[in-house]
């Protein structure tokens, strides 16, 4: 770890501390845009924490290249982990290192907007630092750079409550979002596994101070970037996804049900959530089945989970080759263009 201008008050007339969180895996060719983003921030006093999330690539000397020239007011560290985290525990670690009253996340392959900061302390001041959570618009950008229109994620200023966000859980992107510390006070860290932050810190901040979007994008978000759409080369590196993503659900739902007991809502979110954890302990039975007699038993007495997923992984966890093809013919078209 290395730290500089380590000697920064914890507020400069009233304005509050604010930490980035820049997490980056494996973005070595774009990391360094990332960080200069983060260095450029207009905001004082401001924090930034780099942290590499042991990259298997060049990404952490490119983060200690893009810093080590800085000589402005931010304090800043740089840090990496000794084991891959992933994205909701390696967030829930820094948050515990931070100073900030509030938390901005920012991804090693976006880009801030010199004034991201500004903008957002300015809403939670006129708010009365009272929500718990900032989302704002971002900017569509492909994986060269290049921006084209707008992503407006839902307004989160129209969920008042559990039974709101119960009744049509909202479309997020973390990658623009601003927490406030004290939600980790109130909740505690995420649990390592769990795929992605967005909507777990979603719902805390909707049943405890709030959450509110900013209409401004104020994040270039590079969805060409790590946030693309993969294609498989092969049906077994497809199979091992559907089971990752399978054992990252199962934690999700889990840490769902454990902050609404913090909450005090368990028995409303066991009911919101049934339907998704029978989906995802069913996916999980399939794949862990090693005969197709019993795959079929399971398939036929899982009447809480549509027979379309009950089919289509059947026929994943069964007949894989079937598959072999597909895949085939999608990789070669996707690299013959």
């Amino acid at each position: 770890m290395s730290e500089a201008n380590v000697s920064m008050p914890q507020s400069v007339n009233d304005r509050p501390l604010v930490s980035i969180l820049l997490i980056a895996y494996n973005q070595e060719g774009f990391v360094a845009e990332a960080v200069r983003a983060a260095l450029n921030q207009t905001y004082q006093p401001l924090e930034i924490i780099i942290s590499d999330d042991a990259s298997s690539d060049g990404t952490f000397a490119a983060i200690e290249d893009a810093v080590r020239a800085y000589s402005g007011p931010h304090r800043v560290i740089v840090r990496r982990n000794g084991t891959n985290l992933g994205i909701g525990a390696h967030l829930s670690l820094l948050a515990q290192l931070a100073s900030g009253e509030l938390l901005v996340v920012a991804a090693g392959d976006d880009i801030s907007l010199p004034n991201r900061c500004e903008l957002v302390v300015k809403c939670w001041i006129d708010h009365g630092r009272r929500p718990d959570l900032i989302a704002s618009a971002l900017t569509d950008m492909d994986d060269s750079g290049i921006t084209h229109g707008r992503i407006t994620p839902t307004d989160l200023g129209t969920y008042r409550s559990f039974e709101d966000w119960a009744a049509r859980q909202p479309w997020v992107i973390g990658a623009s979002h601003v927490w406030t510390r004290r939600l980790f006070h109130q909740f505690g860290p995420i649990m390592q596994g769990a795929m992605a932050e967005d909507q777990i810190m979603t719902l805390r901040a909707i049943v405890a101070g709030g959450a509110i979007s900013l209409g401004d994008p104020l994040v270039n978000y590079r969805r060409g970037g790590s946030s693309h759409k993969r294609v498989f080369r092969s049906v077994t590196e497809k199979v091992a996804q559907m089971r990752r993503s399978n054992r990252h659900g199962l934690i999700e739902l889990s840490q769902l049900q454990r902050d609404a007991h913090r909450a005090g809502i368990a028995d409303k979110m066991r009911s919101v959530l049934a339907p998704k954890f029978a989906r995802e302990q069913f996916t999980l039975a399939m794949f862990e089945s090693d005969s197709i007699r019993h795959r079929l038993v399971i398939m036929l007495r899982s009447h809480g989970v549509k027979w379309g997923h009950r089919l289509r992984i059947f026929s994943y966890t069964t007949f894989p080759l079937f598959y072999a093809p597909l895949f085939q013919l999608k990789w070669i078209l996707r690299h013959n263009r």
